[in-house]
């Protein structure tokens, strides 16, 4: 195929995908990417094979690379407060357990609650400008958060305000994926965004490895640091995502998929699925640091990054396990593990034994991650059983649209859910037990509506293997 024909305004470059601000790009008239002034992009059609080919891959990945990062900082700023919050008494503060764990749900409580907003602002103001914008609020809670470790004799009210704008990392994952999510055709989509939302779980891993290591860094214990280490990142992220993302003007917020979700009882049997599999896993990322602070203070924190490191990268392996055995059956197998992950964890809780411990929750952890990839699979599946034409298919891929949406704000409640548990659990016994063998039968009610309406014999879902 002939390279596409390149004309630029004075001043700009002729490189395709490299254009700046302020350049007007056209290729070839059947494969077009036109660029107006703040990086516009009026006709963007990655379905066209040769517009994809001349000009539209290259934008795409161009996109995607400052989205995962700027995701990946989201991630690690909403999760900031869950290593942070057991070094808080090395530097005077005196918090009960009860409160020690708001500071670890909250953030997960107010990320959960923005991820739809979030979704829509996208196509409001543009992708690119809202990357920029929702890079830039991470200044907030980065400088919050240096400046009140600073002084113990801050008040809790205080600390929760702080705490809940972390919270705002939380919402990026939604804009993130709704926004690369426009800029792929069909069939590399699954790809794309599978990159883009390992990129940003993966933020809670290294956020978790990097705190303890650096508030050290020298003499003595800066925890402030903990935050002013976001600062120079989210300034680069932000910087990034000006020079090389674009707006797309086609983009429109599509209620009506959204609508159309919320009628389907689907929706909330899955978004009561993955409160299961990537709540638990957020939630459980937040409170793991606490939980070996509390259980066994002689263990180093470092080692809590591995449970949040080893569920991010077992995602996509749910997913690829799911397209081959189906997801309701992955998802079944990953409430099962993760019940008996928990149980594990009770076991060596009772001994006191802390590699039991860490491997019980190595265990679950990666059974959270498979089952975050397997019940997403299951979501375009649903929608598409009995979609016999083609107007069906496409108000089913439409639904399974906004089913995403829902499930992904749902599922994140999950986060504020389980360190809420384990506070109640300990206030009242002194002990986590109660909590964890809650969440085992919860795990096994969840497994067993996934079998009751997806799985079972006989019925018109387990035929199509969901």
């Amino acid at each position: 195929m002939a390279a596409p024909t390149v004309t630029t305004a004075p001043g700009t470059t002729t490189e395709p995908g490299t254009t700046t601000a302020t350049a007007t790009t056209t290729l070839s008239p059947t494969g077009v990417v036109e660029r107006r002034r703040g990086r516009w992009i009026d006709r963007w059609d990655p379905e066209d094979p040769h517009f994809w080919e001349n000009g539209g891959r290259v934008t795409a990945r161009r996109n995607l690379t400052p989205s995962i990062f700027a995701e990946f900082l989201g991630f690690a700023m909403w999760a900031s407060w869950s290593i942070v919050v057991p070094q808080l008494a090395s530097v005077g503060f005196a918090l009960t357990v009860d409160q020690q764990f708001w500071l670890i749900a909250l953030p997960s409580l107010v990320g959960a609650t923005l991820r739809i907003p979030y979704t829509f602002a996208v196509p409001l103001l543009g992708g690119r400008n809202w990357t920029i914008v929702s890079a830039l609020l991470l200044l907030l809670p980065a400088s919050a958060l240096a400046y009140v470790v600073t002084r113990p004799e801050t008040s809790f009210g205080t600390l929760l305000v702080v705490a809940a704008l972390a919270g705002l990392g939380g919402g990026n994952f939604a804009s993130s994926m709704a926004n690369i999510s426009f800029f792929y055709p069909e069939r590399e989509k699954g790809k794309a965004l599978g990159l883009n939302a390992a990129g940003g779980n993966i933020g809670t891993a290294a956020v978790q490895l990097a705190v303890p290591l650096v508030i050290v860094a020298g003499a003595g214990l800066h925890l402030e640091r903990a935050g002013l280490m976001f600062i120079p990142l989210v300034l680069l992220a932000a910087f990034w995502a000006w020079r090389r993302m674009d707006n797309l003007a086609g983009m429109k917020s599509d209620y009506r998929a959204f609508g159309a979700a919320t009628r389907s009882r689907h929706t909330w049997i899955i978004s009561f699925l993955y409160i299961g599999t990537f709540g638990s896993f957020i939630g459980f990322s937040g409170a793991f640091p606490t939980l070996l602070k509390g259980q066994f203070p002689e263990v180093t924190l470092t080692v809590a990054f591995l449970g949040a490191l080893v569920g991010s990268l077992a995602r996509p392996t749910g997913g690829m396990l799911a397209d081959r055995l189906g997801g309701a059956r992955v998802t079944i197998a990953s409430y099962g593990v993760m019940a008996l992950g928990t149980v594990g964890a009770v076991l060596s809780l009772r001994g006191g034994d802390f590699w039991g411990f860490l491997a019980s929750f190595l265990v679950l952890f990666i059974a959270t991650g498979v089952g975050n990839g397997s019940v997403y699979r299951m979501i375009p599946a649903v929608f598409q059983v009995g979609a016999t034409t083609t107007d069906a298919a496409a108000r089913g891929r439409k639904a399974a649209a906004g089913c995403i949406g829902i499930a992904g704000a749902v599922g994140a409640f999950g986060g504020f859910l389980i360190p809420r548990g384990f506070a109640v659990s300990s206030t009242a016994t002194g002990s986590l037990e109660p909590a964890l063998w809650a969440f085992v039968g919860m795990y096994a009610v969840m497994a067993l509506v996934t079998w009751a309406v997806y799985a079972r014999r006989g019925s018109t879902l387990a035929a199509s293997v969901i």
